[in-house]
């Protein structure tokens, strides 16, 4: 390829600098805010839980906890610098960005991607977890579980990018989720198949399934597209030598670059939240089991709803709730089978919630030997919900009926589903700084290694723009996507469409990753579950 531009008198175009270290203002710059997020976090922290009075005698639960926090923040910080590559690949190789400015700028707009992000990819994420472990978080097969899913998921990731593989984080996660939910339940005496929400899994699988198909299926058609509508042919050529691309293809690449960063923030920087949320959960219930930010005003239409979803709830009632309705509702989460007892235990528990919430006035005022099993009612309660919107037998309820279910499922998930602010910055800063160490590895993957020519401007404007739309759109569905597989897979769809040629073994080695990190992270974090279960 260079050798032809040569003989025309034409510069080829050149590798981009990869190997420029960091000056001192940039390291500077990176541990100052290292500082300032571990300062604002460890302070906003120590506050919340001053302010619920939750206290122990033990320091044994904040040394798992501060570890645990740690470790979260990891796999997050782990997860920016493996996924950075996706979204500045392509300006760093058409020369719209210097490779330094262009992380930064990345880590920039992940960072602002966690703090303006929804929160339903993180509560997604935890209803894969086994129904058994979330009510029990706090105990020792709860840190076992947090602690042996985090770490699985760090070391594929740690490992995949080593090798300078695009592998995908969201993929090893949830593997990782599926592993421990299984493994709990072989370590239980079940069959494995019972540790785990298929329904929810088959649903995020689907997702990641689909999502590489679309990133090269509309990447080359974005691609042919262009080429058929806009006919400068600067757009489709390679850099010449390291000059930037004309002013307004740069600014296109810039901003699919940066919208590619904010939608990897947006979805990705949530399944770190999630997880945090839960290990507050199980330390410190006090503070954030339940949303102590909302007003003891709001506690009367909550209440008003809890009654009317049971009256309603009780005109289906054909046998009476069982001894212990809780038991019912989370062997119905986990198995999905229906029974004649399931309506008036649920019916009994969404009374019984209200009548909890009305006798404390909020949630504020809840004591402390209470909160953790108020919060896990509301959260069986959700969860059957949420099961009893698609289940057959709930067909013969009436519209009112339906409807009240619904908005006392949206009262409960405001109660329990809520983010606190530091938690967003805490996942926003390890992201953000992630995503400016380490880049290196597969950022040459994506941009020398897919395909056999030099990516042209429109080649990585299509594939950006493809990426950013898909992971956009799976946010607003709370569906975890791989931003690694729809951007890859997008490269490859350009280079396709242009009949550039592919180069075959490193997707072959694409592929194999694809394959294999699902099983892998299934059996690391299974494993790492039980050797856990022993230490706790």
């Amino acid at each position: 390829m260079n050798s032809a531009a040569q003989t025309l008198g034409v510069a080829p175009a050149a590798r981009p600098h990869l190997d420029r270290r960091p000056g001192p203002g940039t390291v500077f710059l990176f541990l100052g805010l290292l500082a300032i997020g571990l300062g604002y976090t460890g302070y906003s922290l120590m506050h919340d839980i001053g302010n619920a009075g939750a206290t122990t005698l033990s320091v044994l639960p904040y040394i798992l906890l501060g570890v645990a926090l740690l470790i979260a923040l990891g796999f997050e910080f782990v997860n920016g610098f493996h996924d950075t590559a996706n979204a500045v690949a392509t300006v760093i190789y058409t020369h719209s960005l210097q490779p330094h400015v262009a992380v930064v700028y990345s880590g920039t707009l992940n960072f602002l991607g966690v703090l303006f992000s929804s929160g339903a990819v993180a509560f997604g994420i935890i209803s894969l977890l086994p129904v058994e472990l979330i009510l029990q978080v706090g105990s020792g097969a709860g840190f076992a579980m947090v602690f042996a899913l985090l770490i699985a998921a760090i070391l594929w990731n740690l490992g995949t990018w080593y090798l300078g593989l695009p592998a995908s984080s969201s993929h090893t996660l949830i593997g990782s989720i599926i592993g421990v939910g299984v493994a709990n339940a072989l370590m239980h005496g079940r069959d494995g198949t019972s540790g785990v929400d298929w329904s929810q899994a088959a649903k995020i699988g689907w997702s990641l399934l689909i999502s590489p198909v679309v990133g090269f299926v509309f990447a080359a058609l974005l691609f042919l597209a262009l080429k058929a509508l806009v006919k400068n042919k600067a757009l489709y050529q390679e850099p010449k030598g390291n000059r930037a691309p004309p002013w307004w293809i740069r600014g296109l690449l810039i901003l699919t670059c940066g919208g590619v960063s904010f939608a990897h923030g947006s979805n990705d920087g949530q399944k770190g939240m999630g997880l945090i949320m839960l290990i507050l959960i199980g330390t410190v219930p006090m503070a954030y089991a339940l949303n102590r930010a909302m007003p003891a005003s709001e506690m009367v239409p909550f209440v008003a709803m809890a009654s009317t979803t049971q009256h309603s709830l009780d005109k289906y009632a054909t046998a009476p709730a069982s001894a212990d309705p809780r038991a019912t509702l989370a062997t119905y989460v986990r198995t999905h089978t229906w029974t004649d007892d399931l309506v008036p235990s649920l019916a009994a528990l969404t009374g019984d919630i209200g009548d909890q919430v009305k006798a404390r006035g909020g949630f504020a005022q809840m004591p402390a030997s209470t909160i953790s099993n108020v919060r896990n009612d509301m959260y069986l309660t959700s969860e059957a919900m949420r099961l009893m919107a698609k289940d057959p037998h709930a067909k013969a309820f009436d519209a009112e009926t339906v409807g009240n279910l619904g908005a006392f499922k949206r009262e409960v998930d405001r109660a329990t589903k809520f983010i606190p602010l530091w938690v967003k910055v805490a996942v926003a800063i390890a992201l953000g700084l992630g995503t400016m160490v380490g880049w290196k590895r597969i950022v040459v993957t994506i941009g020398e290694k897919i395909g056999k020519t030099h990516l042209t401007y429109a080649q990585g404007a299509s594939a950006e723009l493809v990426a950013m739309s898909t992971i956009a759109a799976a946010d607003m569905f709370g569906l975890p996507v791989s931003t690694t597989h729809v951007l890859s897979s997008g490269v490859a769809g350009t280079m396709a469409a242009n009949r550039s040629g592919l180069q075959m073994q490193t997707l072959r080695n694409l592929v194999i990753a694809w394959v294999l990190t699902l099983p892998a992270a299934i059996c690391l974090s299974g494993i790492l579950y039980w050797v856990f279960r022993q230490v706790f």
